[in-house]
């Protein structure tokens, strides 16, 4: 099996970098935080023409997929840029509604999602609650049991640790489905969600990991750099080889899926656990190496360090993942 990505994948992230790092994402999410919607919109709109999200749509839709490798090198790169906005859910409502079965729903609502025009977020009420920036998406799909609707209201916004990340509690709504389609296509679009968030916990941890090593090369003590000392390499070395092990698992799983392999949801949850925590323990990292400059919300750092533990937790805890490892 092969676990890496191809030559042409590996063009597709660099094309995506390269895109967003002339985005100056960070302030597009200090904005989010905020309520200002434009520039994380702006963003949005470019990751769109790169056919980000045409990945989960199919192509009857007028989308590029299903392509769940894919889907997870973009969103590995997201992570690295810590884009704002309800992308996971974004991606999963098209595979909710692809494997629905409604032919008039799907026709209806995907070619928006494709094209970027369409800002969705989703709720599955058996996870938790809230939807993601609910407050600007339109639609916000509710799965509550078997029945899908479409909310009337976002809600209230309810702080988060990570200001880029704005949830709310939909309310009422109109009933678009109900029966056991709708469990059977919420069941996958939960496990789309996850490999999607455990690839961006896995880009967060890989630039929290980058810049906290450019940091230590230039940070100096006792007139030496403070990467230079033993404990401080053991630490990152550590951190290094947490994500280099969560890689490979992450595209293990994304194979599976596009494979239509049974046991896939139980890769993704082994990939979701241990990306997260890879980029929980990144954070930490970042956190101690830096030194007191690491707590202030002014360092761009932090944008990166308070979004790890919500994506660790997002679409599968931590225990609910090896939970369901453990009952195969």
């Amino acid at each position: 099996m092969r676990f890496f990505p191809d030559a042409e994948q590996r063009e597709f992230a660099r094309s995506l970098d390269a895109l967003l790092t002339s985005c100056d994402t960070p302030a597009a999410v200090r904005s989010w935080a905020d309520g200002g919607h434009g520039p994380g919109r702006a963003v949005w709109a470019r990751l769109a023409e790169a056919g980000v999200f045409a990945l989960a749509v199919p192509q009857e839709h007028d989308g590029f997929g299903p392509l769940p490798l894919e889907l997870a090198v973009a969103f590995e790169v997201l992570g690295r840029h810590a884009v704002p906005g309800p992308l996971v859910e974004t991606v999963a409502a098209a595979a909710l509604l692809d494997r629905l079965g409604d032919e008039r729903v799907a026709a209806e609502r995907l070619p928006g999602i494709a094209s970027g025009k369409s800002v969705v977020s989703l709720c599955l009420t058996s996870l938790g609650p809230y939807a993601l920036d609910a407050d600007m998406a339109d639609p916000v799909f509710v799965v509550d049991g078997d029945t899908l609707r479409v909310a009337a209201g976002p809600g209230p916004v309810q702080p988060s640790a990570d200001p880029g990340r704005r949830l709310s509690r939909p309310s009422g709504g109109t009933v678009l489905a109900r029966g056991p389609a709708v469990s059977a296509a919420a069941g996958y679009a939960a496990d789309v969600a996850a490999l999607a968030t455990a690839a961006q916990a896995l880009g967060v941890g890989r630039t929290l990991l980058a810049r906290t090593v450019a940091y230590v090369t230039r940070r100096t003590q006792f007139k030496v750099a403070i990467g230079s000392f033993q404990a401080v390499k053991h630490r990152l070395a550590d951190t290094l080889l947490a994500l280099e092990f969560a890689e490979p698992l992450v595209h293990g799983a994304a194979l599976a899926l596009a494979a239509g392999d049974g046991g896939a949801g139980r890769e993704i949850a082994a990939a979701k656990v241990t990306a997260g925590e890879a980029a929980y323990g990144a954070a930490r990292t970042a956190l101690q190496l830096h030194g007191a400059v690491g707590y202030t919300d002014e360092l761009d750092l932090s944008l990166w360090i308070r979004k790890a533990r919500p994506l660790r937790d997002a679409w599968g805890t931590p225990a609910a993942c090896r939970a369901r490892v453990l009952a195969g």
